[in-house]
């Protein structure tokens, strides 16, 4: 099955209009390897000019309500996220499952609001270090996963990105087996709900990527791209990342 690479930068909270730039940057890094599909996930209040700047990446968001309008204050709809110029939205992300309590059943419902205002949705999943030393992690995520997984999934508006918690940031990341393992376990969880249409479906790697790893877990079968966070922030540090989802396309070709 070939799945077309998605390698997409999470800018957090950084990112200012001074940084624009590097957006510009990683626009023309998308426009020189076509073959993989490049985006960033900015702040809220880059979205807009983001999209000025993209090129030929696209632009993301990191969050979006489950409603699209109420009296949310400090929340931003999928509606009003798009028309700021987002294609695609970050759902379930673990510092906002963690730091935010947010359930199961809300980024369920994001996925849906998402969809609903025609924005993709990148669906995170992981584990903690206490579940995964007590050898739980492929089931634990693989529950995590079906119970956030939206009515009506499917692989032309939604990914799922596969994070361990305890590698986020940290420059740590499970062994090769343990993420083949790990995404392959994933994929067959999804295929008990969306049965074939799993086989489209990418699963992206989101902890810890960076340009000295990204070829060796790129390699991964069921490997199909990369959620990136502090190596996203610049084109320089973003650029060996996208070169190496392009080497993986090429020598499957």
């Amino acid at each position: 099955m070939s799945r077309r690479k998605l390698v997409v930068g999470n800018w957090k909270m950084n990112g200012m209009r001074e940084h624009l730039d590097e957006v510009e940057a990683i626009g023309d890094l998308a426009a020189a390897h076509p073959a993989v599909e490049v985006g960033l996930c900015l702040p809220a209040t880059l979205i807009m000019a983001g999209s000025q700047k993209r090129g030929a990446a696209f632009i993301g968001a990191q969050n979006c309500h489950m409603d699209m309008s109420g009296a949310y204050t400090g929340s931003l709809s999928a509606e009003m996220l798009a028309e700021a110029g987002a294609t695609w939205v970050i759902t379930g992300h673990s510092e906002r499952r963690e730091a935010r309590g947010e359930t199961n059943a809300d980024i369920a419902a994001k996925a849906l609001a998402a969809k609903a205002a025609g924005l993709k949705v990148i669906l995170c999943v992981g584990e903690s270090l206490d579940v995964r030393d007590a050898g739980d992690a492929e089931a634990v995520v693989s529950a995590q996963l079906l119970a956030s997984l939206p009515e009506g999934a499917a692989a032309d508006w939604l990914a799922v990105a596969y994070e361990p918690i305890w590698a986020i940031g940290t420059g740590r990341i499970p062994t090769m087996e343990a993420v083949e393992t790990m995404h392959a376990a994933l994929r067959a969880a999804l295929a008990t709900r969306i049965g074939a249409e799993a086989d489209e479906m990418r699963i992206l790697y989101g902890g810890s990527m960076n340009g000295a790893n990204a070829a060796e877990l790129l390699a991964i079968a069921d490997v199909d791209g990369g959620l990136i966070g502090g190596a996203s922030l610049t084109a320089e540090k973003f650029a060996p990342i996208i070169e190496a989802a392009d080497a993986r396309v090429t020598a499957a070709v």
